[in-house]
């Protein structure tokens, strides 16, 4: 199993994902995208694409000219019917791939927050089995439309389009389900600046968040991780 990972900004991982990847003993490709690493023209050399998020939004092919490809290699995974999972700002990404509209700067959302499954969602392959309501981390400021076509599976009041299918395997999560305790503290610390503007008092108060959600949100996850994997 090969697992194309485009990575769109810097101090992002796979997290949980890469802990599901490892148990199956996946080989993982990452093209480092924001840093001018080519990506591939097409799907035929991998099994799967994973676009990790980032701090641009989903139309700023100006400052990161790579992103019209990378929305073609989207659409080139789904039409060959291989697996695709987008987070972050890798789900607003599919959304555009399939003709949804960006919705920048009209959904800002941080930290650990409760975020529902749909009926179509509670059945999904993925994240059927998940509570109805569990805790995941957020960080994000802008939202999508879902493309027509498309399942949503997850929203809550923050963002409508939480998490969505299009076609068998192509799955956009807006939400950071890779984001365990231990990642989120990784970036707490990498974006301590940023976070000590625009969300003032974080690091005092990230490690009562992570005791209060952490758990949940860290098996809620690993299992959208592990489900994924089985999908590929």
């Amino acid at each position: 199993m090969r697992i194309l990972v485009v990575q769109n900004y810097h101090n992002t991982g796979l997290g949980q994902v890469g802990t599901a990847l490892a148990e199956v003993g996946a080989e993982i490709d990452t093209r480092l995208a924001h840093e001018g690493a080519a990506l591939p023209g097409d799907a035929a050399s991998h099994d799967a694409l994973v676009v990790l998020g980032g701090a641009q939004n989903a139309l700023d092919d100006a400052a990161y000219p790579y992103m019209p490809s990378l929305v073609e290699l989207i659409r080139d995974f789904e039409r060959r019917d291989k697996a695709v999972l987008g987070i972050c700002l890798g789900s607003q990404l599919l959304a555009r791939a399939f003709g949804g509209r960006n919705l920048i700067g009209t959904a800002p959302e941080f930290g650990w927050q409760d975020v529902s499954l749909t009926d179509d969602g509670r059945t999904d392959t993925v994240l059927g089995g998940l509570p109805g309501d569990f805790p995941i981390f957020q960080w994000h400021d802008d939202t999508f439309t879902l493309p027509a076509g498309a399942v949503r599976l997850a929203g809550n009041g923050a963002a409508e389009n939480q998490a969505f299918r299009f076609g068998r395997a192509a799955y956009g999560i807006q939400f950071h389900f890779e984001a365990d305790c231990g990642l989120v503290r990784v970036w707490s610390a990498a974006f301590s600046g940023w976070l000590a503007e625009h969300q003032p008092g974080w690091a005092e108060r990230v490690d009562l968040e992570a005791e209060r959600h952490g758990a949940a949100a860290d098996a809620a996850g690993l299992h959208i991780a592990r489900a994924w994997v089985g999908v590929v």
